[in-house]
């Protein structure tokens, strides 16, 4: 009997096929098939329908998964208990975030877990498209939202709270005017994080609970945090953006609060993993660090 055969079956059915199993695990599909069919020969049984076009676990090899499964988890477990004795973590965490979230929060905490642990590789996916964490084989998504996250079968952990506020340069606020209620920002140039749709929305939220929405025809539209601010630093308008984000240009006043007593908005970071089943050490230690540590990062 070979491990291997089980591990990789069960990869296999996890990843819904064998490309993206391969692409998770960086082995060729020929070596995951023939695993599998030396598998199935040696137990007698069709364990996974497989053509062209077509993918489909049959019921024994459903039945098998489920044992297989905890066999995987009991090695790994086994692993997992050596490496944490030994105080010494190796393997890879892909891992996959916004352009904002790799640029401003994840930068330092990576660094920081790579010195920490000189035997770890970390793979950062950085795309601001919501991807399939089964199909690209990543191990986690980090994601900021402002609404709840849709019910999957994905595992989802908060991380962190991040305040939004409104900023722009001394140098714009002194030619156009500190606008002093909502309602004033009609006379003011926006700037608007995304690029569709084309309009830009005001949503603001006060202190007590007061609340002020409104459109506006943003000047400049850009998915990248740091044009934005740059853009804001050089007076071309008004942009809200994570507080946390721009605290040292806050600092040095290349940027100041506009209406300050109103946030522009309120988002969580959350953690989305495929299973809660067979997590490497590895990732479960990336994890711990991220939900001890990331919250300071993006504090205002």
């Amino acid at each position: 009997m070979d491990m291997n055969d089980y591990f990789f079956f069960v990869h296999v059915v996890e990843k819904k096929g064998f490309a993206p199993a391969g692409r998770a695990l960086n082995v060729p599909k020929s070596r995951l098939s023939r695993h599998i069919k030396r598998l199935e020969d040696q137990l007698g049984v069709r364990l996974i329908q497989r053509t062209s076009r077509q993918f489909k676990v049959t019921d024994i090899g459903e039945a098998f998964y489920r044992h297989a499964r905890k066999a995987v988890d009991a090695i790994e477990a086994a692993n997992a208990a050596v490496e944490q004795n030994s105080n010494v973590l190796t393997g890879k965490v892909r891992v996959s975030c916004s352009v904002g979230m790799a640029q401003f929060a994840l930068c330092p905490l990576v660094i920081s877990f790579l010195k920490s642990h000189p035997n770890v590789e970390i793979i950062q996916q950085v795309t601001n498209q919501v991807v399939d964490l089964i199909d690209s084989g990543v191990d986690m998504a980090i994601r900021a939202h402002t609404e709840p996250l849709p019910d999957s079968t994905l595992i989802q952990r908060r991380l962190a709270s991040v305040t939004w506020g409104l900023l722009a340069s001394p140098s714009y606020l002194e030619d156009v005017g500190m606008p002093m209620v909502p309602e004033e920002l009609e006379e003011h140039a926006g700037l608007m994080l995304g690029w569709r749709p084309e309009i830009g929305h005001w949503m603001l939220q006060a202190s007590d609970g007061s609340t002020f929405s409104k459109t506006y025809q943003p000047r400049l539209c850009s998915e990248d945090m740091v044009t934005l601010k740059q853009a804001a630093s050089a007076g071309l308008g008004i942009v809200g953006l994570p507080l946390y984000t721009c605290r040292d240009e806050l600092r040095v006043k290349r940027l100041v609060r506009v209406l300050p007593d109103w946030t522009a908005g309120n988002a969580e970071i959350s953690l989305l993993m495929p299973s809660r089943q067979g997590i490497p050490l590895t990732v479960s230690a990336f994890v711990n660090f991220l939900r001890e540590e990331l919250p300071a990062i993006v504090a205002t």
